[in-house]
C-alpha cells in the first residue's frame, strides 16, 4: 500500500466525516485486522457487528470460491431459481416461526428496511408509521423517516410523510398506536441510541397492541441478529413474534445483504397491485447468498450461541472501573458507557495506538461498542479487556 493510495482515499473516495481512523489495512484474518506494517488490532468491533464469524472464515471463503467456480450475477432477483438463495431462504425458515418463513433478499439492511415498510402500506392500507425516538434504521429517504433523532435528518427534509415517534420502554406511549398506523417499527435493542434493552413486558405490551388495531409490528435486528444475543434473532428473548423480521449485517459473513422476512401471505402481496411490488438487481446475489448460508450454518449448527453468553459475562466481570458508569447491551452486543464523551474519545484513540479497534455509537457520545467477532477467544477477550483497563488508569 503505497502513499498514492492513502491520497486516492482522501480526493477521490467519499467521505462520511472530517476525521475517519485512516487505518491502512492489509489484510485481515479471524479476530485480528493487519494494517500495511503488519502491526495487528484485536477487533473488537466486527465491522459494526457484521462479521460474526470473523475475517475470512475458512467455511466462508470456500462457499464463496465454491459459487463463484459456478457462475456470479445471471438475473434480476426473483426470476431464476439458484441453489444458494433458495437453500439460504430454507434454512432460514427452519430456524424462525412460521410467521417469519418467507425471506427477500436484498443487498442491504437499509433497502430491507425500504421493503419492510413498504409491504406494511401495501398489506394495511394505512400511511401512518410509528417509530422510536433516537432509532436508527438506516440512511435511505424511508429509513431516514423513521430515524428518530432530529439533528441527523433535518438537512434532508421533507421525508416520508405520516411517521411519528414514541419512547421506547414508555408503556403509555403504547396507546398512540391506532386505527390508522400501518406498522410499527423498532430495534429489538435499540443500537444508535446506546444498546438500550427492551424492560420486562415492554415488547409484547406493543405486539399486544399492534394486534388490537390491526398495525403491524416490524422489527429491526440488522445488528442484535445472527447469534450476537445469545440467540439467533433477539426476539427470541422476548416472548412475542413480529409481523415482518429485517436483518442483515452479521448474516453476510462479511459481505452485503439484508433482508426482510414475514408469512408467504404477507409476501404475495408484492406480487400484485401492482405487480413487481418490491424489485432489485443483486439482491440474492448467488455469490453472497453461499457466504450467508455458511455464515449462518455455522451460527446455528455449534456452540457458538451459548458460547456468546459466557463471553458477555467474562466482559461484564473483567471490565470493572470508576470510568465505566454502565455496560449497555447483550451477548456481545455491548456498550461502555463512560464518564464523559472525552474519555470516549481518549479511549478509543489510546486504544487503537495499543493494537484495540473499539468505535463510537451513532447518538450516544459517552459510549463505546463491544460488539467483536462472535468466533473470538475468551482468551482474546480477557487481553482487549486488560488493554482497556490499563489504557482508563492512565487517562483517568
Amino acid at each position: 500500500m503505497s502513499q498514492q493510495t492513502r491520497d486516492y482515499f482522501f480526493k477521490h473516495q467519499a467521505q462520511t466525516n472530517g476525521n475517519p481512523i485512516g487505518l491502512e489495512i492489509k489484510r485481515a484474518k479471524g479476530s485480528y485486522i493487519y494494517d500495511k506494517n503488519n502491526k495487528k488490532y484485536l477487533d473488537l468491533v466486527a465491522g459494526v457487528s457484521a462479521c460474526t464469524l470473523g475475517h475470512c472464515h475458512p467455511k466462508v471463503v470456500r462457499a464463496v470460491k465454491k459459487q463463484m467456480r459456478k457462475y456470479l450475477h445471471v438475473m434480476v432477483y426473483g426470476e431464476f431459481i439458484q441453489d444458494e438463495p433458495a437453500r439460504l431462504t430454507q434454512l432460514l425458515a427452519k430456524h424462525l416461526p412460521n410467521k417469519l418463513s418467507c425471506t427477500y433478499l436484498t443487498n442491504s439492511g437499509t433497502e430491507a428496511i425500504e421493503g419492510a415498510l413498504k409491504l406494511a402500506k401495501r398489506a394495511t392500507g394505512r400511511h401512518q408509521i410509528i417509530a422510536a425516538h433516537n432509532a436508527y434504521h438506516g440512511s435511505t429517504q424511508g429509513a431516514l423517516s423513521v430515524m428518530g433523532y432530529e439533528k441527523r435528518k433535518r438537512a434532508y427534509r421533507p421525508l416520508i410523510p405520516g411517521t411519528s415517534f414514541i419512547h421506547f420502554n414508555d408503556f403509555e406511549d403504547i396507546q398512540k398506536i391506532g386505527k390508522n398506523t400501518a406498522a410499527v417499527i423498532l430495534e429489538t435493542i435499540q443500537g444508535g441510541a446506546g444498546f438500550i434493552t427492551p424492560v420486562d413486558g415492554y415488547l409484547h405490551a406493543v405486539r399486544k397492541r399492534c394486534n388490537q388495531v390491526g398495525a403491524l409490528l416490524i422489527v429491526d435486528e440488522i445488528q442484535p441478529g445472527m447469534g450476537r444475543t445469545g440467540k439467533l434473532f433477539a426476539f427470541q428473548h422476548y416472548n412475542f413474534v413480529p409481523d415482518i423480521l429485517v436483518t442483515g449485517k452479521g448474516l453476510g459473513g462479511g459481505f452485503p445483504v439484508g433482508a426482510f422476512c414475514a408469512s408467504n401471505d404477507l409476501m404475495q402481496l408484492l406480487q400484485e397491485k401492482p405487480i413487481l411490488g418490491h424489485i432489485t438487481t443483486f439482491g440474492g446475489h448467488p455469490v453472497i447468498a453461499a457466504a450467508c448460508h455458511a455464515t449462518l450454518q455455522v451460527v446455528v449448527k455449534g456452540d457458538l450461541m451459548a458460547k456468546t453468553v459466557r463471553k458477555e459475562q467474562l466482559i461484564r466481570d473483567y471490565l470493572k472501573h470508576s470510568a465505566i458508569k454502565e455496560i449497555r447491551g447483550k451477548g456481545l452486543m455491548l456498550a461502555l458507557i463512560l464518564d464523559s464523551p472525552t474519555i470516549a474519545i481518549q479511549l478509543a484513540k489510546r486504544a487503537l495506538q495499543e493494537g484495540v479497534l473499539l468505535f463510537f455509537l451513532l447518538f450516544e457520545s459517552k459510549a463505546l461498542r463491544i460488539t467483536p467477532p462472535l468466533t473470538i477467544s475468551e482468551r482474546e477477550l480477557k487481553k482487549g479487556c486488560k488493554k482497556i483497563l490499563n489504557i482508563l488508569d492512565e487517562i483517568c
